[in-house]
């Protein structure tokens, strides 16, 4: 598919099911006009305060804000947090039929204390450990109630080590999603990262490749092909898109690869960034999408993103008026 006009009514016919860690995001806001006489701290006088679902809820928020439908799946803990995140999804159009809510565990909370737009501290709560038995076999109920009852059209794999996707889980749902020949695409992290046996699309940044790779990688082609290649090896992927920050994204597939530098922005906040350039990723591999209007998208995406302080999702229209402008130029 590649008419523009065509992709973005095409998203809205697709069912995504984000699979991964869920937080909230609460930001802190006020003013510094002076230090604090106790150390050399600013002392943050407090305005406001604002809770935004974060992690893969925000991946799902994005899937959400481009048009098509997500299917939310996660284990989250219990008390007021869990309580606070659960009120937040029906504002956000999010069900909550695949979360599983355990008495066991606490849910991920990022504090972030921000003043003129500017990130002092961040302080966070969370659970880092590998979910319970018990606790994985009620999530794989709820994905497969949603796989069986719902048309999805890809599983997105959201992972920030906090321990919803475990062996068991990204093994299983691999293993389900083969059966069911639905295409899927991991954002992995340090742990678990060799264990998306099979995945179509599989992207890291630059700095978690680097920590994994056998080999030094450095963001040029040659280096970054070596390290795709490393990739398909372990995992038997079809496409590898390693993130590069400023300098854009490397996408390798089908015979093919190439780097799509990012255009010069005013950059206020990086936070989110790649859950937007992930969930653009997938609705493309749903679609069947060329890989360099997919690629052009989701870079486009993800610089959009970036130009907003805290975590937000994108922004449909002028992400695809922006998109027809590029791709005008090619």
């Amino acid at each position: 598919m590649s008419n523009s006009e065509n992709i973005a009514a095409a998203f809205e016919r697709l069912n995504v099911l984000v699979l991964g860690d869920v937080m909230i995001d609460r930001y802190l806001l006020g003013q510094v006009s002076r230090i604090s006489p106790e150390a050399p701290v600013p002392v943050v006088h407090f305005q406001r305060s604002e809770d935004r679902l974060g992690g893969a809820a925000n991946v799902a928020l994005n899937i959400k804000a481009l048009g098509a439908t997500p299917w939310l799946c996660t284990v989250v803990g219990a008390g007021p947090d869990s309580e606070r995140l659960r009120d937040l999804l029906p504002p956000a159009g999010l069900s909550d039929q695949g979360i599983v809510f355990s008495p066991n565990r606490i849910t991920t909370v990022k504090t972030r204390i921000i003043a003129s737009n500017q990130q002092l501290l961040r302080v966070d709560k969370e659970e880092t450990s590998d979910l319970a038995e018990s606790e994985s076999e009620l999530l794989l109920q709820r994905i497969l109630e949603l796989l069986d009852h719902q048309a999805i059209d890809v599983i997105l794999f959201q992972d920030y080590n906090k321990g919803v996707l475990s062996p068991k889980i990204i093994n299983d749902v691999m293993l389900e999603a083969l059966r069911r020949d639905i295409p899927t695409v991991v954002d992995p992290k340090y742990h678990n990262f060799w264990a998306y046996k099979h995945a179509t699309l599989f992207k890291p940044n630059l700095k978690e490749m680097r920590a994994q790779a056998s080999m030094a990688i450095s963001p040029e082609l040659l280096s970054l092909q070596t390290a795709a290649a490393e990739v398909r090896n372990r995992l038997g992927n079809r496409y590898t898109m390693i993130t590069l920050s400023e300098k854009g994204l490397f996408l390798d597939g089908d015979n093919r690869r190439f780097i799509l530098p990012t255009e010069a922005r005013d950059i206020a906040d990086v936070s989110g960034a790649g859950d937007t350039v992930i969930s653009v990723a997938a609705l493309g591999i749903a679609l069947g999408m060329d890989m360099e209007p997919m690629a052009a998208l989701a870079n486009l995406a993800g610089g959009q993103v970036c130009e907003h302080p805290g975590v937000v999702p994108v922004d449909k229209k002028s992400l695809f008026e922006a998109y027809y402008a590029f791709m005008a130029k090619q």
